[in-house]
């Protein structure tokens, strides 16, 4: 148990037996009447966004949320199986927890699995990272000054906007949190 002045970014929360990210705080202390904490909460399972406002100093149930350094190892069925870099205890994540991350998994890639009693919540991917293009159409000379953009398939499958100039088997950089094209090596 933690009171609404120990909240902070990040934290994760238990209301009503669901786990809430606090994406955002606010301690407000108006004029008249009693301070109040206004937040910003994220579901940690479906991903929606709320704002909920508490009293000030009221008790809040902390979430025990346990982030670990887990390394992507293959796809068994239809579960992905990622292995714990310290301890090389292997555990299955089902896709629905994986979601949209499986555009930018590599294999052996390193990722943050957070788990809740054991039960994997979801996964972190690095903001950033490397890629080669499997494919893209060539670009046209004189095309390069335009500022336009093609799609280009990346070794995970997923397609990423990219450049003209970029040319099959170039590798480039790609933000995992929206797929954009970030940069070449």
């Amino acid at each position: 148990m933690a009171t609404t002045n120990d909240l902070k970014n990040g934290i994760v929360l238990n209301l009503d037996n669901e786990l809430w990210t606090v994406v955002e705080f606010q301690h407000v202390k108006p004029g008249k009447g009693p301070a109040f904490v206004r937040t910003t909460l994220k579901h940690v399972l479906s991903g929606k966004v709320v704002d909920k406002t508490f009293n000030a100093g009221t008790k809040v149930e902390t979430a025990n949320v346990d982030k670990r350094s887990m390394q992507y190892l293959y796809k068994d069925g239809d579960d992905y199986v990622f292995m714990d870099l310290d301890t090389y205890d292997q555990i299955h994540v089902s896709p629905t927890t994986v979601g949209d991350n499986v555009n930018y998994l590599l294999p052996e890639g390193e990722v943050v699995v957070a788990t809740h009693e054991g039960v994997p919540l979801y996964i972190e991917l690095p903001t950033s990272l490397m890629f080669e293009v499997t494919y893209t159409e060539p670009g046209l000379q004189g095309d390069r000054s335009t500022g336009g953009t093609k799609p280009a398939t990346i070794s995970t499958g997923a397609t990423v906007q990219v450049p003209l100039f970029i040319t099959t088997g170039e590798k480039i950089k790609v933000d995992t949190r929206d797929g954009r094209y970030l940069g070449r090596s």
